[in-house]
Protein backbone atom coordinates (compact mmCIF):
# COMPACT_ATOMS: atom_id res chain seq x y z
CA UNK A 1 0.00 0.00 0.00
CA UNK A 2 2.71 2.73 0.99
CA UNK A 3 4.06 1.56 -2.36
CA UNK A 4 1.24 1.97 -4.41
CA UNK A 5 0.80 5.32 -2.43
CA UNK A 6 3.91 6.41 -2.98
CA UNK A 7 3.61 5.84 -7.19
CA UNK A 8 0.39 7.46 -7.27
CA UNK A 9 1.85 10.72 -5.60
CA UNK A 10 4.38 10.81 -7.97
CA UNK A 11 1.89 10.28 -10.55
CA UNK A 12 -0.43 13.04 -9.70
CA UNK A 13 2.70 15.32 -9.00
CA UNK A 14 3.73 15.14 -12.61
CA UNK A 15 0.21 15.33 -13.96
CA UNK A 16 0.08 18.79 -12.31
CA UNK A 17 3.60 19.89 -12.70
CA UNK A 18 2.66 19.50 -16.19
CA UNK A 19 -0.39 21.11 -15.90
CA UNK A 20 1.62 24.31 -14.38
CA UNK A 21 4.55 24.56 -16.42
CA UNK A 22 3.54 23.33 -19.59
CA UNK A 23 0.98 25.01 -22.18
CA UNK A 24 -1.07 23.06 -24.45
CA UNK A 25 -0.93 24.81 -28.06
CA UNK A 26 -4.30 24.86 -29.47
CA UNK A 27 -3.87 23.37 -33.19
CA UNK A 28 -2.84 25.18 -36.03
CA UNK A 29 -5.67 26.55 -38.42
CA UNK A 30 -4.96 27.63 -42.04
CA UNK A 31 -5.97 31.21 -42.77
CA UNK A 32 -7.96 31.21 -45.81
CA UNK A 33 -9.49 34.21 -47.56
CA UNK A 34 -11.32 34.64 -50.46
CA UNK A 35 -10.03 37.89 -53.18
CA UNK A 36 -12.52 40.39 -54.02
CA UNK A 37 -13.88 40.43 -57.21
CA UNK A 38 -11.93 43.85 -58.02
CA UNK A 39 -8.67 45.20 -56.83
CA UNK A 40 -8.67 48.58 -57.17
CA UNK A 41 -5.14 49.76 -55.09
CA UNK A 42 -2.00 47.20 -54.42
CA UNK A 43 -2.19 44.34 -52.33
CA UNK A 44 -0.06 42.03 -51.04
CA UNK A 45 -0.75 38.65 -49.77
CA UNK A 46 -0.20 37.64 -46.35
CA UNK A 47 2.36 34.85 -46.74
CA UNK A 48 0.50 32.62 -44.04
CA UNK A 49 -3.17 32.49 -45.94
CA UNK A 50 -4.23 30.31 -48.37
CA UNK A 51 -6.45 32.61 -51.27
CA UNK A 52 -9.69 31.42 -52.98
CA UNK A 53 -10.50 32.67 -56.65
CA UNK A 54 -14.64 32.53 -56.85
CA UNK A 55 -15.28 33.67 -60.27
CA UNK A 56 -13.89 36.43 -62.25
CA UNK A 57 -11.20 38.25 -60.05
CA UNK A 58 -10.07 42.02 -61.93
CA UNK A 59 -6.80 43.80 -60.61
CA UNK A 60 -7.57 47.40 -62.49
CA UNK A 61 -6.95 50.90 -61.37
CA UNK A 62 -2.90 50.75 -62.23
CA UNK A 63 -2.94 48.12 -59.25
CA UNK A 64 -0.13 45.90 -58.38
CA UNK A 65 -1.05 42.56 -57.27
CA UNK A 66 1.70 41.02 -55.04
CA UNK A 67 2.12 37.12 -54.54
CA UNK A 68 4.73 35.91 -52.22
CA UNK A 69 6.61 32.72 -51.81
CA UNK A 70 4.25 29.56 -51.15
CA UNK A 71 1.00 30.93 -51.55
CA UNK A 72 -1.59 28.70 -53.21
CA UNK A 73 -4.32 30.23 -55.06
CA UNK A 74 -7.36 28.47 -55.35
CA UNK A 75 -9.75 28.28 -58.08
CA UNK A 76 -13.65 27.85 -57.75
CA UNK A 77 -14.86 25.50 -60.18
CA UNK A 78 -17.63 26.39 -62.10
CA UNK A 79 -19.39 24.01 -65.55
CA UNK A 80 -20.72 27.01 -66.98
CA UNK A 81 -18.14 28.31 -69.40
CA UNK A 82 -18.75 31.84 -68.90
CA UNK A 83 -18.44 31.92 -65.21
CA UNK A 84 -14.89 30.19 -64.95
CA UNK A 85 -13.17 31.39 -62.32
CA UNK A 86 -9.92 33.75 -63.90
CA UNK A 87 -7.49 36.56 -62.59
CA UNK A 88 -7.51 39.12 -64.92
CA UNK A 89 -4.94 41.60 -64.69
CA UNK A 90 -5.96 44.77 -66.79
CA UNK A 91 -4.05 47.22 -68.40
CA UNK A 92 -1.58 49.53 -66.54
CA UNK A 93 -2.11 46.70 -63.26
CA UNK A 94 0.85 44.07 -62.52
CA UNK A 95 0.88 40.98 -61.26
CA UNK A 96 4.09 40.15 -59.29
CA UNK A 97 4.78 36.79 -58.02
CA UNK A 98 7.60 36.25 -55.87
CA UNK A 99 7.84 32.42 -56.09
CA UNK A 100 10.77 30.74 -55.22
CA UNK A 101 12.68 27.45 -56.24
CA UNK A 102 11.70 25.52 -53.01
CA UNK A 103 8.47 27.64 -52.36
CA UNK A 104 6.45 28.42 -55.75
CA UNK A 105 3.16 29.79 -56.34
CA UNK A 106 0.54 27.72 -57.04
CA UNK A 107 -2.41 28.17 -59.06
CA UNK A 108 -4.95 25.12 -58.83
CA UNK A 109 -8.49 23.77 -58.83
CA UNK A 110 -10.82 24.09 -55.78
CA UNK A 111 -12.14 21.11 -56.32
CA UNK A 112 -11.68 17.69 -54.40
CA UNK A 113 -11.41 15.94 -57.15
CA UNK A 114 -9.61 18.00 -60.02
CA UNK A 115 -9.78 17.85 -63.36
CA UNK A 116 -8.70 19.95 -66.88
CA UNK A 117 -11.17 22.61 -67.34
CA UNK A 118 -11.61 23.27 -63.98
CA UNK A 119 -10.83 27.32 -64.29
CA UNK A 120 -10.21 29.26 -66.86
CA UNK A 121 -6.52 31.13 -66.90
CA UNK A 122 -4.67 34.23 -65.75
CA UNK A 123 -4.50 36.76 -68.10
CA UNK A 124 -2.42 39.77 -68.52
CA UNK A 125 -3.38 42.50 -70.82
CA UNK A 126 -0.62 45.01 -71.47
CA UNK A 127 -0.43 48.21 -73.58
CA UNK A 128 2.15 46.83 -76.32
CA UNK A 129 1.58 46.58 -80.04
CA UNK A 130 -0.71 43.94 -81.67
CA UNK A 131 -1.97 43.66 -85.60
CA UNK A 132 -5.44 44.74 -84.36
CA UNK A 133 -4.31 47.97 -82.13
CA UNK A 134 -6.98 47.38 -79.71
CA UNK A 135 -8.22 43.80 -79.29
CA UNK A 136 -10.52 42.04 -76.33
CA UNK A 137 -9.84 39.18 -74.44
CA UNK A 138 -11.46 36.31 -76.05
CA UNK A 139 -14.39 34.16 -74.08
CA UNK A 140 -14.32 37.21 -71.58
CA UNK A 141 -17.28 39.67 -71.79
CA UNK A 142 -15.58 42.76 -74.13
CA UNK A 143 -15.03 46.02 -71.79
CA UNK A 144 -12.52 47.89 -70.32
CA UNK A 145 -11.48 45.74 -68.18
CA UNK A 146 -10.85 43.38 -70.98
CA UNK A 147 -8.90 45.23 -74.16
CA UNK A 148 -5.45 44.54 -74.73
CA UNK A 149 -2.96 46.16 -76.92
CA UNK A 150 -1.01 49.60 -77.54
CA UNK A 151 2.39 51.43 -78.41
CA UNK A 152 4.34 50.98 -75.66
CA UNK A 153 6.98 48.12 -76.43
CA UNK A 154 8.62 48.53 -73.12
CA UNK A 155 5.50 48.32 -71.47
CA UNK A 156 5.50 46.80 -67.63
CA UNK A 157 2.54 44.14 -66.54
CA UNK A 158 4.85 42.93 -63.51
CA UNK A 159 6.56 39.71 -63.00
CA UNK A 160 6.64 36.04 -62.51
CA UNK A 161 9.18 33.68 -60.76
CA UNK A 162 8.84 30.27 -60.03
CA UNK A 163 4.57 29.93 -60.49
CA UNK A 164 3.24 26.77 -61.56
CA UNK A 165 -0.49 26.31 -62.75
CA UNK A 166 -2.68 23.34 -62.54
CA UNK A 167 -6.47 22.31 -64.25
CA UNK A 168 -7.18 25.43 -65.93
CA UNK A 169 -8.40 25.97 -69.33
CA UNK A 170 -12.27 25.47 -69.44
CA UNK A 171 -13.47 28.77 -71.08
CA UNK A 172 -12.53 26.94 -74.88
CA UNK A 173 -15.45 24.88 -75.93
CA UNK A 174 -14.94 21.27 -77.39
CA UNK A 175 -13.90 21.10 -80.97
CA UNK A 176 -13.24 24.78 -80.88
CA UNK A 177 -12.89 26.94 -84.39
CA UNK A 178 -8.93 26.27 -85.00
CA UNK A 179 -9.19 29.25 -87.33
CA UNK A 180 -10.10 31.84 -85.08
CA UNK A 181 -7.98 32.99 -81.72
CA UNK A 182 -8.73 31.03 -78.99
CA UNK A 183 -10.05 32.01 -76.25
CA UNK A 184 -8.07 32.60 -73.23
CA UNK A 185 -6.53 29.62 -71.24
CA UNK A 186 -3.36 29.11 -69.21
CA UNK A 187 -1.23 31.80 -68.64
CA UNK A 188 -2.91 34.31 -71.71
CA UNK A 189 -0.04 37.42 -72.11
CA UNK A 190 -2.10 39.93 -74.33
CA UNK A 191 -0.35 43.08 -75.78
CA UNK A 192 2.60 42.30 -72.98
CA UNK A 193 5.52 44.34 -73.33
CA UNK A 194 9.16 43.58 -72.65
CA UNK A 195 9.98 45.37 -69.28
CA UNK A 196 7.40 42.72 -67.44
CA UNK A 197 9.53 39.13 -66.91
CA UNK A 198 9.10 35.82 -67.27
CA UNK A 199 10.83 32.86 -65.02
CA UNK A 200 9.94 29.45 -64.22
CA UNK A 201 6.58 29.00 -64.93
CA UNK A 202 4.77 25.94 -65.50
CA UNK A 203 1.61 24.76 -66.95
CA UNK A 204 0.21 21.16 -66.14
CA UNK A 205 -3.23 19.81 -67.32
CA UNK A 206 -4.92 22.59 -69.21
CA UNK A 207 -7.46 21.53 -70.82
CA UNK A 208 -7.07 24.16 -73.83
CA UNK A 209 -3.32 25.92 -74.79
CA UNK A 210 -0.61 26.06 -71.96
CA UNK A 211 0.86 29.81 -72.74
CA UNK A 212 -0.80 32.14 -74.97
CA UNK A 213 1.22 35.22 -76.22
CA UNK A 214 -1.39 37.37 -77.84
CA UNK A 215 0.60 40.11 -79.96
CA UNK A 216 3.19 42.41 -77.60
CA UNK A 217 6.62 41.23 -77.12
CA UNK A 218 7.26 40.32 -73.85
CA UNK A 219 10.03 38.00 -72.99
CA UNK A 220 10.40 34.70 -71.04
CA UNK A 221 12.87 31.66 -70.12
CA UNK A 222 12.65 28.38 -68.27
CA UNK A 223 9.00 27.71 -69.45
CA UNK A 224 6.99 24.11 -69.02
CA UNK A 225 3.77 22.51 -70.75
CA UNK A 226 2.81 19.57 -69.33
CA UNK A 227 0.23 17.63 -70.79
CA UNK A 228 -1.89 20.38 -72.11
CA UNK A 229 -5.07 19.30 -74.29
CA UNK A 230 -4.13 21.82 -77.05
CA UNK A 231 -1.13 23.74 -77.67
CA UNK A 232 1.90 24.06 -75.44
CA UNK A 233 2.96 27.43 -76.88
CA UNK A 234 0.59 29.87 -78.90
CA UNK A 235 1.49 32.75 -80.34
CA UNK A 236 -1.49 35.22 -81.83
CA UNK A 237 -1.97 38.82 -83.46
CA UNK A 238 1.49 39.87 -84.26
CA UNK A 239 3.65 38.52 -81.13
CA UNK A 240 7.13 39.44 -81.90
CA UNK A 241 9.01 38.92 -78.33
CA UNK A 242 12.14 36.28 -77.78
CA UNK A 243 12.15 32.95 -75.88
CA UNK A 244 14.69 30.56 -74.62
CA UNK A 245 14.69 27.14 -72.68
CA UNK A 246 10.84 26.00 -72.92
CA UNK A 247 10.11 22.69 -72.53
CA UNK A 248 6.71 21.07 -74.33
CA UNK A 249 6.16 17.55 -72.86
CA UNK A 250 3.47 14.96 -73.23
CA UNK A 251 2.92 11.69 -72.40
CA UNK A 252 -0.46 11.76 -73.17
CA UNK A 253 -3.62 14.51 -73.93
CA UNK A 254 -5.04 15.18 -70.91
CA UNK A 255 -8.54 15.65 -73.10
CA UNK A 256 -9.65 15.06 -76.32
CA UNK A 257 -11.44 18.57 -76.46
CA UNK A 258 -9.11 20.16 -79.30
CA UNK A 259 -9.18 19.29 -82.80
CA UNK A 260 -4.97 19.34 -83.34
CA UNK A 261 -2.48 20.14 -80.70
CA UNK A 262 0.60 21.00 -81.26
CA UNK A 263 3.89 21.47 -78.82
CA UNK A 264 4.46 24.95 -80.43
CA UNK A 265 2.26 26.47 -83.14
CA UNK A 266 2.05 30.10 -84.44
CA UNK A 267 -0.18 32.28 -86.61
CA UNK A 268 -0.91 35.34 -87.51
CA UNK A 269 -4.44 36.71 -88.18
CA UNK A 270 -8.09 34.76 -89.01
CA UNK A 271 -8.04 36.17 -92.14
CA UNK A 272 -4.37 35.88 -93.38
CA UNK A 273 -4.03 39.29 -93.95
CA UNK A 274 -0.28 41.41 -93.75
CA UNK A 275 -1.50 44.17 -91.23
CA UNK A 276 1.82 44.73 -88.54
CA UNK A 277 3.42 43.48 -86.66
CA UNK A 278 3.23 40.13 -88.33
CA UNK A 279 3.43 37.21 -85.77
CA UNK A 280 7.52 36.57 -85.56
CA UNK A 281 8.59 34.58 -82.79
CA UNK A 282 12.11 34.42 -81.86
CA UNK A 283 13.16 30.93 -79.86
CA UNK A 284 15.76 29.18 -79.09
CA UNK A 285 16.73 25.71 -76.93
CA UNK A 286 13.43 24.27 -77.10
CA UNK A 287 12.87 20.83 -76.19
CA UNK A 288 9.26 19.51 -78.10
CA UNK A 289 8.43 15.72 -76.58
CA UNK A 290 5.21 13.77 -77.54
CA UNK A 291 4.11 11.07 -76.11
CA UNK A 292 5.83 7.52 -76.84
CA UNK A 293 4.69 4.43 -78.99
CA UNK A 294 3.28 4.85 -82.66
CA UNK A 295 1.38 7.26 -84.41
CA UNK A 296 -2.05 5.36 -84.21
CA UNK A 297 -1.84 5.77 -80.05
CA UNK A 298 -2.02 9.47 -80.78
CA UNK A 299 -5.55 10.57 -81.50
CA UNK A 300 -5.99 14.61 -82.01
CA UNK A 301 -1.99 14.98 -82.01
CA UNK A 302 -0.29 17.10 -84.57
CA UNK A 303 2.86 18.49 -85.00
CA UNK A 304 5.69 19.52 -83.00
CA UNK A 305 5.86 22.44 -84.77
CA UNK A 306 3.17 24.02 -86.61
CA UNK A 307 3.83 27.35 -88.66
CA UNK A 308 0.35 29.29 -90.08
CA UNK A 309 -1.60 31.91 -91.52
CA UNK A 310 1.13 34.47 -92.99
CA UNK A 311 3.11 34.30 -89.59
CA UNK A 312 7.13 34.43 -89.47
CA UNK A 313 9.47 32.48 -87.06
CA UNK A 314 12.27 31.63 -85.82
CA UNK A 315 13.26 28.66 -84.33
CA UNK A 316 16.90 27.51 -83.22
CA UNK A 317 19.44 24.95 -81.79
CA UNK A 318 16.12 22.85 -80.62
CA UNK A 319 14.62 19.23 -80.25
CA UNK A 320 11.35 18.02 -81.35
CA UNK A 321 10.44 14.45 -81.46
CA UNK A 322 7.64 11.94 -80.92
CA UNK A 323 5.05 14.11 -83.26
CA UNK A 324 2.60 11.75 -85.64
CA UNK A 325 2.13 14.31 -88.48
CA UNK A 326 5.93 15.47 -88.14
CA UNK A 327 8.94 17.12 -86.75
CA UNK A 328 7.81 21.32 -88.70
CA UNK A 329 4.71 21.94 -90.58
CA UNK A 330 3.83 24.71 -92.92
CA UNK A 331 1.35 25.80 -94.32
CA UNK A 332 0.06 27.76 -98.05
CA UNK A 333 0.61 30.90 -96.40
CA UNK A 334 4.19 30.30 -94.59
CA UNK A 335 6.07 27.65 -96.52
CA UNK A 336 6.83 30.68 -99.52
CA UNK A 337 8.45 32.79 -96.49
CA UNK A 338 10.12 29.96 -95.07
CA UNK A 339 12.08 29.09 -98.20
CA UNK A 340 12.76 32.40 -99.06
CA UNK A 341 14.93 32.38 -95.75
CA UNK A 342 14.27 36.17 -95.42
CA UNK A 343 12.52 36.57 -92.53
CA UNK A 344 11.50 33.14 -91.79
CA UNK A 345 14.39 30.47 -90.16
CA UNK A 346 14.70 26.90 -88.64
CA UNK A 347 18.13 26.30 -88.04
CA UNK A 348 20.24 24.03 -85.92
CA UNK A 349 17.92 21.81 -85.08
CA UNK A 350 16.93 17.80 -84.05
CA UNK A 351 14.12 16.99 -85.45
CA UNK A 352 12.47 13.88 -85.13
CA UNK A 353 8.66 12.50 -86.22
CA UNK A 354 6.37 9.02 -85.78
CA UNK A 355 6.56 9.03 -89.69
CA UNK A 356 9.99 9.97 -90.98
CA UNK A 357 8.85 10.80 -94.59
CA UNK A 358 6.20 13.52 -92.64
CA UNK A 359 9.28 14.61 -90.34
CA UNK A 360 8.68 17.86 -92.56
CA UNK A 361 5.16 18.67 -93.59
CA UNK A 362 3.01 20.60 -95.82
CA UNK A 363 -0.62 21.36 -94.83
CA UNK A 364 -1.33 21.36 -98.07
CA UNK A 365 -5.04 22.42 -99.15
CA UNK A 366 -6.22 20.76 -95.48
CA UNK A 367 -3.97 17.65 -96.13
CA UNK A 368 -0.83 16.86 -94.37
CA UNK A 369 1.87 15.64 -96.64
CA UNK A 370 5.51 14.81 -96.55
CA UNK A 371 7.24 17.68 -98.06
CA UNK A 372 10.28 16.39 -99.87
CA UNK A 373 11.39 20.03 -100.95
CA UNK A 374 11.16 21.45 -97.09
CA UNK A 375 12.86 18.46 -96.06
CA UNK A 376 16.06 19.60 -98.64
CA UNK A 377 15.87 23.02 -97.69
CA UNK A 378 16.08 22.43 -94.30
CA UNK A 379 19.07 19.41 -94.12
CA UNK A 380 20.96 21.38 -96.42
CA UNK A 381 24.17 22.98 -95.47
CA UNK A 382 23.06 26.76 -94.52
CA UNK A 383 20.25 25.55 -92.00
CA UNK A 384 21.99 22.63 -90.80
CA UNK A 385 18.71 20.90 -89.53
CA UNK A 386 19.10 17.04 -88.56
CA UNK A 387 16.49 14.24 -89.02
CA UNK A 388 16.48 11.92 -86.38
CA UNK A 389 14.95 8.64 -87.40
CA UNK A 390 14.64 7.44 -84.06
CA UNK A 391 13.70 9.29 -80.72
CA UNK A 392 16.01 6.87 -78.61
CA UNK A 393 18.88 8.18 -81.33
CA UNK A 394 18.78 11.18 -79.64
CA UNK A 395 20.43 9.53 -76.60
CA UNK A 396 18.58 12.08 -73.66
CA UNK A 397 18.84 10.72 -70.39
CA UNK A 398 15.64 9.30 -69.71
CA UNK A 399 13.07 10.90 -71.69
CA UNK A 400 9.91 9.15 -70.24
CA UNK A 401 11.05 8.36 -66.66
CA UNK A 402 7.88 7.25 -64.43
CA UNK A 403 8.71 10.54 -62.18
CA UNK A 404 9.54 12.87 -65.04
CA UNK A 405 11.40 12.95 -67.96
CA UNK A 406 15.13 13.88 -67.35
CA UNK A 407 16.13 15.62 -70.76
CA UNK A 408 19.57 15.72 -70.18
CA UNK A 409 21.68 15.00 -73.04
CA UNK A 410 24.04 12.12 -72.38
CA UNK A 411 27.61 10.92 -73.86
CA UNK A 412 27.15 10.83 -77.50
CA UNK A 413 24.29 12.68 -77.72
CA UNK A 414 23.90 15.36 -81.15
CA UNK A 415 22.18 17.54 -78.70
CA UNK A 416 25.24 18.16 -76.84
CA UNK A 417 27.21 20.94 -79.53
CA UNK A 418 25.61 22.07 -82.35
CA UNK A 419 24.32 25.16 -81.03
CA UNK A 420 24.26 28.33 -83.14
CA UNK A 421 23.26 31.79 -82.08
CA UNK A 422 24.86 34.35 -85.19
CA UNK A 423 22.38 36.90 -86.59
CA UNK A 424 20.67 40.00 -85.58
CA UNK A 425 17.75 38.04 -83.81
CA UNK A 426 20.38 36.48 -81.41
CA UNK A 427 22.25 39.57 -80.93
CA UNK A 428 20.84 40.21 -77.09
CA UNK A 429 18.54 38.34 -74.58
CA UNK A 430 19.40 35.25 -75.22
CA UNK A 431 22.49 33.36 -72.93
CA UNK A 432 24.45 31.89 -75.42
CA UNK A 433 25.45 27.68 -74.99
CA UNK A 434 26.67 25.12 -76.92
CA UNK A 435 23.89 22.86 -76.76
CA UNK A 436 20.66 21.95 -78.28
CA UNK A 437 17.37 21.30 -76.65
CA UNK A 438 16.27 23.11 -73.52
CA UNK A 439 18.49 21.13 -70.78
CA UNK A 440 22.17 21.15 -70.72
CA UNK A 441 24.48 18.85 -68.70
CA UNK A 442 25.15 21.04 -65.92
CA UNK A 443 21.53 22.37 -64.76
CA UNK A 444 18.74 20.22 -65.01
CA UNK A 445 16.43 22.98 -64.18
CA UNK A 446 13.34 20.70 -65.35
CA UNK A 447 14.19 18.11 -62.66
CA UNK A 448 11.28 16.95 -60.42
CA UNK A 449 11.09 19.41 -58.33
CA UNK A 450 8.09 21.64 -55.37
CA UNK A 451 8.07 23.64 -58.63
CA UNK A 452 8.63 21.26 -61.82
CA UNK A 453 6.20 18.41 -60.53
CA UNK A 454 5.29 16.47 -63.11
CA UNK A 455 2.17 14.01 -62.17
Amino acid sequence: MKKNGLLLFIVVSTFAACKKNDTVKPPVIAKVDTLAKAITTSLTLDAATSYVIDGQVFVKNNATLTIPAGITISFVKYDDRTLKSSLIITQGSKLVVNGTADMPVLFTSAAVTKAPGDWGAIVIQGKAPTNVVTGYSAGLTISDDTKFGGTDIHDNSGSINYLRLEYCGGINPDAENEWIVDKVSGLSLEGVGDATSLDHVMVVHSNDDGFQFVGGNVTATHLIGYNNGDDDFDFDLGYQGKLQFLVSYRTELTSTHALRANGFESYNDEIPTSKAPLTRPVASNLTIIGPQGIETSKTNLNMGVYIRKGTRFVVENSIVAEYPQGGLMVCNKTRPILLAAVESFFKYNLVNSDSVSRTFSWDKDYAVIGDPALQAFALNNVNNNTLINAANDLLLKDMYGANGPDLTPTTGSAALTGANFDGADYSVFFTKVAYRGAIGTDNNWAAPSKWAVWK
